[in-house]
Parts: C-alpha cells; structure tokens; sequence
C-alpha cells in the first residue's frame, strides 16, 4: 500500500513538473514593441535673445460633471505642470548700421520683451472617470494645451518680463562699452533700451 502512494506521489510531482516546464516553455510571453517615425519638418533660422527664465509649477483640476447620477457620467483629472518659460527679444527685426566716417554704430531700439518659449512637461493624478465617459486623447491634448496657457498667463502677470528688459538694458550697456572702448559711439534709434 504505502509502494502505491509513493508511486502515485512521485507520478503526481513528475506530472506537475512537466506542467510547470510546459508553461514556462510554451507560455506567451510578454513583449513590449515600441515603433517611432522622426520627421524633420522644416528648418528656419531664427535670431533671439532670450534674457532670462523662469521656472514655473502649476496644479491643474480639470473636472466634467454631467447631473445626476454622477458615478456614470462624471470625469476628473489632477495634472501638475513643471514649466521654464523663456522670455527676452526676437532680433529678427534688429536693424544695425555702420557709419565709418563718423565712427557711429546704430541700432533700432529691441522693443518689448515677449515670451519666447515655454518648455512644459504634465504628470497625471488621479484620474476618475465615470462608467460611461472617459478621458479621449482630444481632451488630454486640450488638457495640455490649456495647462500650457495658464502658464503663459502666469509668466505675463510674473515680473518675467520686466526682469527681461532689465537683463536686456545690462547687454545695451555691455555692447555700449564694448563700441565705446573701440573709439565708436552707439546710437539707438527710437530709443526705450538707450
């Protein structure tokens, strides 16, 4: 009797190890497949002076809510914005003239400074959606975008940009003396930065 047991324990632990072998070996596995299609779309020159940087965070709540019965229908999300906004000149307007004879260099003023770039990245939490509605990947890009807004506003109501021009009237002064201790003199023309 116990010859018997000991058969049928040994052929049950040889029967599960060729299960367990089976599934490792036959079991689908797992693989991640990841494709990229890179296109450079055009290439422009550009002339900006980006005087200074501002880092930005932001906590956004953006919430739908549809009446009643509100486990099917509503949707929320919670996303926090890290952002460098970039501010200073766009010098693509910048007009200068060399006068030899007089030993005159002119340049038309630099303006008001302007947001040139914001450079922004969202963390998602705690995403709620209902049983019949669902974020899109519509509404995740108008998320974003509007996230990317808000911070624009900031940076615009910030001292960003006076701080700007400050640092910009620094690099008048900068190319002043530069042109100065040349034997030239600098003039701007409708000047704000002279």
């Amino acid at each position: 009797m116990t010859k018997r047991i000991l058969q049928t324990a040994v052929l049950i632990a040889v029967f599960a190890a060729g299960v367990w072998l089976s599934y490792q070996y036959f079991a689908p596995k797992n693989h991640a497949v990841e494709s990229s299609s890179v296109l450079l779309e055009k290439i422009q020159a550009v002339a900006k002076l980006v005087t200074v940087e501002g880092q930005f965070s932001e906590i956004y709540n953006y919430s739908e809510y549809q009446g009643y019965f509100t486990f099917f229908w509503d949707k929320k999300i919670l996303v926090r914005v890290r952002a460098t906004v970039s501010a200073g000149y766009d010098l693509n307007n910048l007009h200068l003239e060399a006068d030899p004879a007089n030993k005159i260099i002119r340049m038309n003023a630099l303006g008001a400074p302007q947001i040139l770039a914001i450079d922004h990245t969202l963390d998602y939490y705690d995403i709620s959606q209902g049983l019949f509605s669902t974020f899109t990947p519509e509404d995740y890009t108008r998320i974003n975008q509007r996230a990317k807004d808000l911070i624009r506003d900031q940076a615009t109501k910030s001292n960003l940009l006076p701080a700007a021009q400050e640092q910009a009237a620094k690099i008048i002064d900068l190319i002043r003396f530069m042109v100065e201790n040349a034997g030239w003199k600098l003039e701007i023309k409708n000047g704000i930065n002279g």
